[in-house]
C-alpha cells in the first residue's frame, strides 16, 4: 500500500462548497502519479517511447462531504494485476480518519506505435506485483 496526502483547494469545490465531483479523479491521478514515481521501474512510463499505460476505466462512490480546507489522506492499493493491466484502489480519508471517497481505475498496457494491447514490461509488472493486496 503507498499513502500519500491531498490538499483540498477552494478552486476544487462546487457553488455548493463540495468537491466538484470530477476532481476526485485528478487527486486519485496526482497520487498514481507519486506511486510509480517510487516504483523506480527501468523505464520512465510518462515519457516512454514504446509503450502507454491508459486508463480503461474509473470509478468513485463519494461516502462523505470533501470541502475546501480538508487534506486527504490517500491509500493506493494495486488490487489486480493481469499481464498487460492492472486495477488500482484508492481510499480516501477526511481529517476525522473516516472514508469520505472510494476510487478505482484500471490501466492497460499499449504499444505506441499501433496503439494494441500488449505486455507489461517484466520490472513494472513485478513492482507492481509486490505491492498487490486483496480488497
Amino acid at each position: 500500500m503507498y499513502t500519500s496526502k491531498v490538499k483540498v483547494f477552494f478552486y476544487d469545490a462546487d457553488p455548493a462548497g463540495i468537491i466538484f465531483f470530477s476532481n476526485i479523479f485528478r487527486f486519485a491521478h496526482s497520487v498514481y502519479e507519486e506511486f510509480m514515481r517510487t516504483l523506480n521501474t527501468e523505464k520512465n512510463f510518462f515519457i516512454d517511447r514504446d509503450f502507454l499505460l491508459p486508463i480503461i476505466h474509473a470509478e468513485a462512490d463519494y461516502l462523505k462531504s470533501i470541502k475546501p480546507g480538508d487534506e486527504l489522506k490517500v491509500e493506493l492499493i494495486v488490487t489486480q494485476l493481469k499481464k498487460s493491466s492492472f486495477e488500482l484502489s484508492y481510499n480516501m480519508y477526511n481529517t476525522n480518519s473516516e472514508l469520505a471517497a472510494k476510487v478505482k481505475t484500471v490501466h492497460v498496457c499499449r504499444g505506441k506505435k499501433e496503439f494494441k494491447k500488449i505486455d507489461m514490461p517484466e520490472d513494472l509488472y513485478k513492482k507492481l506485483s509486490a505491492n498487490m493486496q486483496q480488497v
